[in-house]
This record gives structure tokens, sequence and C-alpha cells, in this order.
């Protein structure tokens, strides 16, 4: 091997080791279990779309893990990067079946909270979560992005992505405001164990959920996620569809996972998609 070799070889960075794909097979695919099938490949664009591509022939629990991912989506088409096995990056195809269309806008909230409940476990870090989609974290008294979440319909079902920094360290980091599990002190980064932590909480919570038809208020999922949610309690700016924005106090989460901001005139408005701007709150900063 030549040096230009080594310096691509898997192995080049002894902190980033790549996953051990049948130890996670053994850990997470069970008969009876949520996760019928594991894949993982050194490297992709994006894992959403893969997973899409396929949808027709995949059955609910699929699941697609890119060491490396090249062409990342976040919300707004806004990319998401970073170096090879410095993160789990992965997406889940998920069919939830005589659960009412209407409801399926809670799942990537419901991922959230399975995400939040995986790395408390996991990780010990307390990840808290900005509405819709992004994980936070706290790096000395900052709150900053580790992590976000992307659901797409797709054939009978929906792919949900998760893209999370792990190991990234300071000067690694695509902006200021992000942040990784080891800068926000992380008991562990291993993320063969973080991978399996989140995703048996996200069965456990996608099964109370279809299990309640879907219903947040009957599941307890839109208990926990409000607990969970950085963004109520603030006063916040939404920037929302036709070039609209609408400032105000985030002061609950409805029965439809909209996020309800009051305005100074008194009046609540629930809003369903945006592109949120936290202005005043812990932290006092804006994120």
């Amino acid at each position: 091997m030549t040096p230009s070799d080594a310096s691509h070889s898997r192995w080049s960075d002894l902190d980033r080791p790549p996953l051990n794909v049948p130890a996670l097979r053994r850990g997470l695919l069970r008969p009876d279990g949520l996760w019928s099938a594991l894949d993982v490949v050194d490297s992709t664009g994006s894992t959403n779309s893969d997973l899409a591509a396929r949808a027709a022939g995949l059955t609910e629990g699929a699941v697609l893990v890119a060491e490396e991912q090249t062409a990342g989506r976040g919300r707004l088409d806004r990319t998401w990067t970073a170096p090879a096995r410095s993160g789990l990056f992965f997406s889940v195809y998920l069919k939830p079946g005589a659960v009412p269309v209407q409801r399926w806008g809670w799942l990537p909230l419901l991922t959230g909270v399975a995400v939040a409940t995986g790395l408390a476990r996991s990780a010990g870090v307390d990840t808290a979560l900005k509405w819709p989609n992004d994980l936070l974290v706290t790096v000395g008294a900052e709150e900053r992005k580790a992590g976000g979440i992307l659901a797409e319909r797709a054939g009978d079902g929906v792919v949900i992505g998760i893209g999370l920094n792990v190991s990234l360290r300071e000067d690694e980091l695509p902006a200021p405001t992000a942040a990784s599990l080891a800068l926000a002190g992380a008991v562990s980064t291993d993320r063969e164990t973080l991978l399996r932590g989140v995703l048996r909480a996200l069965e456990q919570w996608y099964g109370k959920w279809r299990a309640a038809d879907g219903d947040a208020a009957a599941s307890g999922l839109q208990e926990a996620y409000a607990a969970g949610c950085a963004t109520l309690g603030r006063t916040v700016r939404a920037q929302l569809p036709g070039d609209r924005t609408l400032t105000g106090e985030a002061v609950a989460i409805d029965g439809d996972g909209r996020l309800v901001l009051s305005a100074g005139d008194g009046l609540q408005e629930p809003v369903s998609a945006g592109d949120i701007v936290h202005l005043r709150g812990a932290g006092g900063g804006l994120t």
C-alpha cells in the first residue's frame, strides 16, 4: 500500500473505525421486531434518495446506513456533509399502514423524541428538539445543532433520514452554530452503540404511536415532544411559505404536530411548515 492509498484507507483514522455490520444485524434484526434489513455502504449521495428509489420493493423496517454521505439533504434543500465515519448518516423505511395519513406528519417529531431518548441512554447527552426537525446539544453554555431529521413520502410509506454529528472536532464543523456529541461531552462516541440505541428507541416509540392509531396524545408522544422541545417558551421568527414572516412566542405543539405561536395581539396561529429562528430564550442567543 502506498502512502496515498493509506490516506484513503477505511482505517486511516483509527478514532473512526468502520461499522461492524454483522454485529449490528445480530443486535437489531429480530423475527418479531420492526427492523427487517440493515445495509451499510461506504459512501453515497443520500441514504434518503437511495431508499426512496427502492421503496416499491422494500419491506417495512429497512435501514440504510452510509459511512460517508456526499449529498445529504436537510429541509429547504440544505446540504449535509461531514468527514467519513464521523457521524451517523442513515435512513429507515416505515409503512404506518392503517394510521390515518393526516397523522403521518408526526413521524419526524416522533423520530426526534426517539433520537433524544436513544442518545440519553447510550451517550449520556441531553438532546433538545428544535421544531420541527433539528437536534440540539449544549457546548459550554451555548445551544448548537448536532443533527437533523428529514421525512419524505415514498411508495406506500415514509423514508426518514437522520444525520448526527458524533466525533467531529471543532475545526471540522461546517458552521460555528454546529456541534457534535463529542464536543457536548458524550460518555460514548461508539457509533454502533449509538445506532443501536437510537433504532431501539425509534422502534419503541413507533410501536406506541401505531398502537394508538397515530394519536399523538394517547400514545404519549405529544407530551414527550413538548417536554423535550427547546422551541417552546421562546420568542421565535417563522419564515413561512410565500415569503411571509410571523414573530411570536411559541406556546404549544398542537394535536397535529404544528407549532402554535402567540403574536402580540393575543391571537394564536399554528405553523405547519417553515424555517424557525429562536430569537430569545434559554441562553439568550439566536439559533
